[in-house]
């Protein structure tokens, strides 16, 4: 490694340190290569790492047996390669923030006469549209609190259809589409409602009052829904009296790190208000890097999709590369963005009110999740298993061969990043292979969890880790199966016991051990979502092979093609020519024929 060390080239470039065994320590990017990575070493009188260096990064290296560089044009193409391959390849000694959502914003587009309120994640192209947010949460109960309490144009289709319609008998909307209000007098409820976007006081009680008057005449189901509504747009905000007398514009960021994980805080000012506020924690607290922390921070958070950004960002702490990421995002956004940290005035009391916030997230979260440390400590894992990714696979006989993904992501189920697989490799092991290398394959979009658990045993387990390996990507996984009785998995609840599979070795815990109970849960999650899969996707097939069956083509053919074509739609869209080879000319007939 020395001799690499003395040969790099001087471009600006992304560097990656392994272990003996192959295994990504760390990830760096340089302005300067040779200069950067020379500065982890003393060469003389011998080589050795350099004394100087943080704790985590002599520890780092005393590890590295190897090093890889990537050559880039400049230090900002370094930039947003090293958070991407961080992301991707989830690195030993990298912090790893959560993968941050575009959040949903309100717009309006007063180009027209009588505009409405949308909600969107991206740029909108026109020259009057304003928008409002981001609402992280919120954002759908705030628009339809507008479309509830102002008698705005419900629709957009109402404008085109020229003839008032139900709205407009239950008085939520004027019916301008007959000309029975003017632009003018619309125009006067318009700002109205943009006033109580940013002002929500007034909007709450009006809810409320109307949430009571639902009640008082028994309209619990309606009164149900109102109230939803003012607790989501109450959970928009922290809690703060702190107003600014400037009608300010800004976004403004804390990290914290704290004994078991680290939280990131954001709070959007917008015209002197924070009307939006949003949280998210992060593992590897034992590596907490400021200066990785922030620079990812904002690196993910603000894209070309954001609708609207503030021009000032106000940061709890400086860092390191604070002055390259105020630049790339410059270049990024196509506008002037400054980053600030802020040590006296207002926009300081801004930063310890995010402060306070991360502090009292800390001091809750530690509460919620012993439960996962204990796991972690069970099963001496890297890190403490805050999101799970469950793999099981349902098949019958070899049909309807699917796989299932459930996610388990601080504290309950992530639904919306679930994911079905539909598989064709023909054994058990071979459709783990091909599940796992298609979520593999997703690193880059969607960052790997902190823990897969597998259903099945050690052969399950060391083929996720030689997929791992051959991606360079640091995750922990175990494995989880039936005690053998007689060879047999025996199901039946109490012949045998759940059996773990780990790095370390074979883990038997107690029937009744709340740790195993609570692994015991992803599994059957995933088990339950794969067979659900299986069973539509067999109900599916079943018709399909009935429908061959009727044109005169038995079983064994019907499986012959499945084998060969895959799927029953590339079975009818694959060539008479193609059919008659794989069968004859009667069958290939029989499939071209339309029933």
């Amino acid at each position: 490694m020395q001799q690499i060390i003395q040969d790099l080239p001087t471009s600006a470039g992304v560097y990656q340190y392994f272990n003996e065994a192959g295994k990504l320590l760390y990830i760096g990017k340089a302005k300067n290569l040779k200069n950067r990575v020379k500065s982890y070493w003393r060469f003389s009188p011998s080589f050795r790492y350099n004394p100087n260096q943080s704790p985590r990064i002599i520890k780092m290296l005393k590890e590295a047996t190897k090093l890889d560089y990537i050559i880039v044009d400049s230090e900002e193409d370094a930039l947003v390669l090293e958070n991407s391959l961080i992301k991707q390849l989830k690195p030993k000694y990298n912090i790893l923030l959560r993968d941050d959502k575009t959040y949903p914003y309100i717009y309006i587009d007063e180009s027209q006469d009588f505009p409405r309120f949308e909600l969107t994640r991206k740029v909108i192209k026109g020259k009057n549209i304003t928008y409002y947010g981001p609402f992280p949460t919120g954002g759908r109960a705030l628009l339809d609190a507008l479309y509830e309490i102002y008698p705005l144009v419900q629709k957009k289709s109402c404008l085109r259809e020229g003839k008032a319609c139900l709205f407009y008998q239950i008085k939520k909307c004027l019916a301008p589409c007959e000309d029975k209000i003017t632009a003018t007098y619309y125009a006067n409820i318009i700002d109205k409602a943009k006033n109580s976007i940013l002002k929500r006081k007034s909007l709450l009680e009006t809810l409320s009052h109307k949430m009571s008057n639902l009640a008082i005449h028994e309209r619990f189901e309606e009164a149900g829904k109102v109230r939803d509504m003012i607790q989501a747009i109450e959970t928009l905000t922290i809690s703060s009296t702190l107003d600014l007398a400037k009608p300010l514009d800004l976004d403004i960021f804390a990290i914290q790190n704290g004994d078991t994980r680290g939280v990131i805080v954001k709070m959007f000012m917008r015209q002197g208000k924070i009307i939006s506020s949003s949280y998210s924690y992060f593992r590897h607290t034992h590596i907490f890097d400021k200066n990785e922390a922030y620079k990812q921070a904002l690196l993910e958070f603000y894209t070309l999709e954001s609708p609207h950004i503030a021009k000032e960002i106000l940061l709890a702490d400086s860092f390191e590369d604070m002055p390259q990421v105020a630049s790339t995002l410059c270049e990024r956004l196509h506008k002037k963005v400054e980053i600030l940290t802020p040590l006296r005035g207002a926009k300081a009391k801004l930063i310890t009110l995010a402060r306070q916030n991360c502090q009292e997230l800390l001091r809750k979260k530690d509460s919620d999740t012993l439960l996962e440390q204990r796991v972690a400590d069970v099963l001496d894992l890297t890190v403490i298993p805050y999101r799970i990714e469950t793999f099981d696979n349902s098949h019958m006989m070899g049909v309807a061969t699917v796989g299932g993904m459930v996610v388990w992501d601080e504290g309950k189920w992530d639904k919306s990043t679930y994911r079905r697989y539909t598989l064709h490799a023909h054994d058990e092991y071979g459709q783990m292979k091909e599940m796992l290398s298609r979520r593999i394959d997703k690193f880059a979009q969607a960052p790997a969890p902190d823990l897969w658990i597998l259903d099945g045993g050690q052969a399950n387990l060391n083929l996720a880790y030689s997929l791992l390996r051959e991606a360079h990507v640091n995750l922990d996984v175990i494995a989880i199966a039936k005690e053998k009785l007689d060879a047999k998995a025996h199901r039946a609840k109490g012949s045998a016991k759940d059996i773990l599979y780990t790095l370390q070795g074979i883990i038997a815990l107690s029937p009744n051990d709340k740790r195993l109970h609570w692994i015991q849960r992803q599994r059957d999650e995933a088990h339950r979502y794969a067979i659900t899969y299986h069973q539509n996707k067999k109900r599916k097939e079943d018709t399909q092979i009935s429908l061959l069956n009727k044109k005169g083509i038995g079983k064994a053919t019907v499986k012959k093609l499945l084998d060969y074509f895959g799927s029953f739609e590339a079975i009818y869209n694959a060539s008479f020519e193609t059919l008659e080879e794989l069968t004859n000319h009667t069958i290939a007939t029989a499939i071209k024929n339309n029933p």
